[in-house]
């Protein structure tokens, strides 16, 4: 089964950047198994170049919520993200008309995608640091990361 641990974000805008972040953390105590790590600052339908032929993909990214503090830390699925079909430009696709659009094409998705989101105070800044509880949620980010990868299929 192949599986990808993709981090979204811009390493240059601060906790945008925590996606990076998770993955560099997952590099040094990778886990086990057939398991990619990749980092990208892409959105739209390039995401849907990246997660063709995996079998299961957990997509880590910065979230800004009405209610969250920094370094909540969510699990959430793509059905979460269906509030209406977003597609103004193909650089500004959402997760799922992008997955909408690989099955139109039949081209091979995968079976299972988790989204680890974790809250960020700030989107805006330039900076290559992130904010204490941003940095704080890292590890619990990357552990539960990998008790993902370590569940049954569904």
């Amino acid at each position: 089964m192949k599986k990808l641990v993709l981090g979204i974000g811009n390493p240059i805008i601060g906790d945008d950047g925590v996606g990076f972040q998770v993955i560099e953390a997952l590099q040094a105590d990778p886990p086990p198994g057939d398991v990619t790590l990749s980092a990208c600052d892409v959105s739209g339908l390039a995401i849907l170049d990246l997660v063709i032929d995996f079998d299961e993909v957990v997509i880590v990214d910065a979230i800004q919520t009405v209610n969250g503090k920094p370094g909540d830390i969510y699990r959430l699925k793509v059905d979460d993200f269906r509030v209406s079909k977003h597609a103004v430009s193909p650089h500004d696709t959402d997760l799922p008309t992008a997955l909408e659009i690989g099955k139109l094409l039949n081209v091979k998705l995968p079976d299972k995608i988790s989204i680890v989101a974790i809250e960020i105070p700030d989107a805006f800044e330039f900076s290559t640091e992130l904010t204490p509880p941003v940095a704080k949620a890292v590890p619990e980010a990357v552990q539960m990361i990998k008790d993902i990868l370590k569940e049954r299929p569904d």
